[in-house]
């Protein structure tokens, strides 16, 4: 991209430009990360049947990139692993939370006993409650990527992930990116982003130490793609409409 010189614009008009650059750049990496042409999308729609419920998994994250998916309607593909407030809405068939504060939301809801696959890490708080199943070691990780790494156990070809936006999407990347915001135990939708580097961080350490999974990661066109992602065979980026298509859902 030429450089400009900036001693031209005003403050504000160097704002919008810059501003307006770094969209440009945001969109190069997704068209990069996403591999949308028609051959990898038909042998994705091909190879995709109920037939092949053993082979595919759906981890989902709370990122409003997937708002619109109906989640139920891909358990007839293959598992979905969800994370914290999912269980308000479908019953996933594995349940991830780690903040003490959504596995005090699950137990006194008692969903754990609902749900035989809720897991959580153990601390003091989540020790003293009954029903649930937890990481052994504790992982240390956020709730997406822990059920990422929980879903890469357990020996499926493919897994989708869904919902793992790292920032906010379209014009504010420092908005809080989460369906569930203003809600019981989430920050308000006014509050600024959750730092996503440990998130990017574990979510690329799954990737990279399961090599004998392909991960495909569902965007829109102008989600934040993390670098790191670019490196590896195991992944591509495929976009949310295509990914609709393949599921016809």
């Amino acid at each position: 991209m030429a450089k400009i010189d900036k001693s031209q614009y005003t403050k504000e008009e160097w704002r919008k430009i810059k501003h307006e650059r770094q969209l440009a750049k945001r969109k190069r990496r997704a068209d990069k990360a996403l591999k949308t042409n028609k051959h990898f999308v038909e042998n994705l729609k091909k190879q995709t049947s109920t037939r092949t419920k053993s082979k595919v998994a759906f981890v989902i994250g709370n990122g409003t990139s997937r708002q619109g998916i109906d989640l139920e309607k891909l358990q007839q593909y293959g598992p979905v692993y969800a994370c914290n407030a999912v269980y308000r809405d479908m019953d996933p068939d594995y349940l991830v939370a780690v903040d003490v504060k959504m596995v005090l939301e699950l137990n006194k809801a008692g969903y754990q006993y609902k749900n035989p696959n809720v897991w959580t890490n153990p601390n003091k708080s989540s020790l003293t409650m009954k029903g649930f199943n937890y990481f052994q070691p504790s992982k240390g990780w956020s709730s997406g990527p822990t059920a990422l790494w929980l879903a890469s156990q357990h020996g499926y070809e493919k897994i989708y992930i869904l919902g793992f936006d790292f920032k906010g999407i379209g014009t504010d990347l420092n908005a809080f990116n989460n369906l569930y915001a203003d809600t019981n135990n989430y920050k308000k939708s006014t509050d600024g982003a959750t730092f996503f580097g440990n998130w990017s961080r574990q979510t690329v350490s799954v990737i990279k130490d399961t090599v004998n999974v392909n991960f495909i990661r569902v965007i829109l066109a102008d989600n934040y793609q993390p670098e790191e992602l670019n490196n590896f065979a195991n992944f591509n980026a495929i976009h949310k409409e295509d990914f609709i298509k393949i599921f016809q859902i």
